[in-house]
């Protein structure tokens, strides 16, 4: 039998889930490289030579997978004859995916997506999915929300959340994180503590890493509930039992507009449309119907994205000269120019300093990619030299302190020339339905 060559476009996610569920141990293809993608995994050495390694590859890759960057994609189609070109990560406009897939095409490929009918595993435990149509939500507030309910009624509970690992993807491969200590022992990027800290800071267990059929066996050792805390706006790698999907009014229309976000719209159990005290009535009208015609028989849980100033610390920043640090992903590939922390400065009247006079290193770069940072500095940190770089811009920009609206405590990752007071941000329920009335029926139906 013939093998189709395959080559599957990742952005070291969930292409390598992707390769797991359907590729690995089928003898129907040979799967000839992953490519990285650079819009996503900013500031990450591209031409760096990596694989995905023999000893997670299966049976019938005793060399590995090579991973390419995506640049090369074209070249590679026509040089090796491939026969499928296989589209695995998130966060993505329509127009980009099929300019990709035309590309594709024209080199001699077919172009594939794959359904969460052949990707997703089936669990032993209950499980609940949380989801997004877009990057920076607050998907991960929600998760958060439904951790700490299903521990109030007396649950074990675990998360999983679906990053990127950056580092030995064997010694990755399956990672449980409930200490900082943890966060260093993976030697964890900022963009992994981003998705892990939180959970941490209130006594949580998540679990991670590349294989995520290995991580469920093991979080199912330990929980009677599993989380699936999805990355960007993935598709859940996991059967839910109950799926949420989180739409943000402040980006509206993007819920019909990126991939894999609409199928999380068309296929969830409920919407949870966040961030309500932020948006202009306007745009969530436009939400409003976009969900209706996406999905129309399913509850909308309406809610408050509420931003809080480090205890004892508000009176502290209250008109001050600040530097403003956001969340990474959410300000590149998120296409937001603003997060928490912007919008605690203008709500204590700080006078936010301009940082571009004072960028160093990959800090440049970022902001000439994504041209609608203005006044805020991306927490970037894929490596030792970009949180150098991270540490260096902030320290030149002349202020009184840092806001720090990221998810993770900077002060645990740079030495600062000033203070830093962090900003929190949670959700708050209006009326019904909820996702505690949701998840009451969730218990009711699914948890024995």
């Amino acid at each position: 039998m013939t093998r189709k060559t395959v080559v599957i476009i990742g952005a070291l996610g969930f292409d390598f889930h992707a390769f797991n569920t359907v590729f690995r141990d089928n003898e129907e293809y040979d799967v000839r490289a992953f490519t990285i993608a650079g819009e996503q995994n900013v500031g990450t050495l591209e031409a760096e030579e990596r694989k995905y390694p023999a000893e997670l590859a299966g049976k019938l890759y005793p060399n590995g997978v090579p991973m390419i960057p995506e640049a090369q994609l074209v070249p590679f189609v026509k040089e090796h004859k491939i026969d499928e070109v296989v589209f695995a990560y998130s966060d993505v406009a329509h127009i980009d995916v099929m300019h990709k897939g035309s590309r594709a095409l024209a080199a001699g490929a077919n172009f594939r997506l794959l359904s969460p009918r052949f990707t997703q595993i089936k669990s032993n435990k209950p499980v609940v999915a949380i989801t997004a149509v877009r990057t920076g939500c607050g998907k991960s507030q929600v998760s958060r929300a439904v951790y700490r309910y299903l521990v109030s009624k007396g649950y074990k509970v675990v998360a999983v959340r679906e990053p990127m690992p950056y580092g030995d993807l064997i010694e990755q491969n399956c990672m449980r994180f409930a200490t900082y200590e943890d966060l260093d022992k993976y030697k964890c990027t900022v963009e992994e503590r981003e998705e892990y800290e939180p959970y941490i800071e209130q006594g949580l267990v998540i679990y991670s890493g590349v294989d995520y059929g290995k991580i469920l066996e093991e979080a199912e050792k330990e929980a009677d509930i599993i989380v699936f805390d999805g990355g960007n706006n993935e598709i859940s790698f996991y059967v839910p039992d109950l799926m949420f999907t989180v739409v943000d009014p402040l980006r509206p229309g993007h819920e019909m507009k990126f991939y894999p976000g609409e199928v999380n719209a068309r296929v969830c159990e409920a919407f949870v449309l966040n961030k309500l005290n932020s948006a202009k009535p306007e745009d969530v009208k436009i939400v409003e119907d976009n969900m209706k015609e996406l999905n129309p028989t399913v509850p909308v849980i309406r809610t408050n994205s509420l931003v809080t100033v480090e205890e004892g610390k508000s009176e502290e920043i209250r008109g001050k000269k600040v530097v403003v640090v956001e969340d990474g992903p959410t300000l590149t590939h998120g296409h937001m120019a603003i997060g928490a922390g912007y919008i605690a400065a203008k709500e204590h009247n700080c006078e936010i300093q301009d940082p571009k006079p004072y960028l160093h290193g990959s800090q440049k770069s970022i902001f000439e990619k994504f041209t609608q940072l203005q006044d805020i500095v991306p927490a970037m940190g894929y490596d030792d030299q970009q949180i150098k770089d991270l540490e260096d811009t902030i320290n030149a920009i002349p202020a009184d302190l840092v806001i720090d609206g990221s998810p993770i405590d900077l002060r645990r990752l740079i030495k600062c020339n000033k203070p830093i007071v962090r900003i929190d941000y949670d959700i708050e329920s209006l009326g019904t339905p909820s996702i505690e009335s949701l998840l009451d029926e969730f218990i009711t139906k699914s948890v024995k």
